[in-house]
């Protein structure tokens, strides 16, 4: 069933909007407290779905798969553990790997630049390389910094959709609201 931007209602559209907005502002004015909120949440996910691998792994339809579900379960279960119990640290482990992933992300990027006869002109290639790898170093020579630019770059995504959800819902009500009533102008 497909929704329609116009069916959620304007005031639904404006209340999202608003909480971007607050959202954006508590992110951007305590970004560390963002970035370790955010860990011990990607902690309780990961809890989640190691409890749920793990019981996969043990029922009838997952045959040949079992081993690998246990392993992928505890797995997530040990991460679970550290973003919950330091989730500081977890946010700064998982800058670092981010920072590690787009600095190999971007020699495959250079690599694929010119090896490759693409329609893409080569320099928006070599271009795209180089900005994943100068964030990767970035993030990897410094993930606190890193977890704390993310927050930040969360914040303001935050607030530039709130204002754009607040901009929708004002759009719809005048739509629903009908057109603006004119006077007659003078013959």
């Amino acid at each position: 069933m497909e929704r329609d931007w116009f069916t959620l209602g304007w005031k639904m559209l404006i209340v999202r909007g608003v909480i971007g907005i607050v959202f954006g502002i508590f992110a951007i004015a305590w970004p560390i407290n963002t970035a370790i909120a955010l860990a011990f949440i990607w902690g309780l996910w990961a809890l989640m779905d190691g409890i749920s691998s793990v019981v996969q792994a043990f029922q009838p339809e997952s045959r040949g798969s079992r081993l690998w579900l246990i392993t992928l379960g505890v797995i997530a279960l040990i991460a679970a553990f550290f973003a919950i119990t330091s989730p500081g640290l977890t946010a700064k482990a998982l800058t670092w790997i981010l920072g590690i992933w787009l600095i190999i992300r971007g020699i495959f990027e250079l690599f694929g630049a010119f090896s490759s006869n693409r329609v893409t002109p080569r320099w928006l290639l070599v271009l795209s390389a180089a900005l994943s790898i100068l964030l990767g170093i970035l993030f990897a020579v410094n993930p606190g910094a890193g977890a704390v630019g993310i927050a930040v770059l969360l914040g303001i995504t935050a607030l530039i959709w709130g204002v754009v959800l607040i901009g929708v819902g004002l759009s719809v009500r005048r739509e629903l609201t009908g057109p603006a009533h004119t006077s007659p102008s003078p013959a």
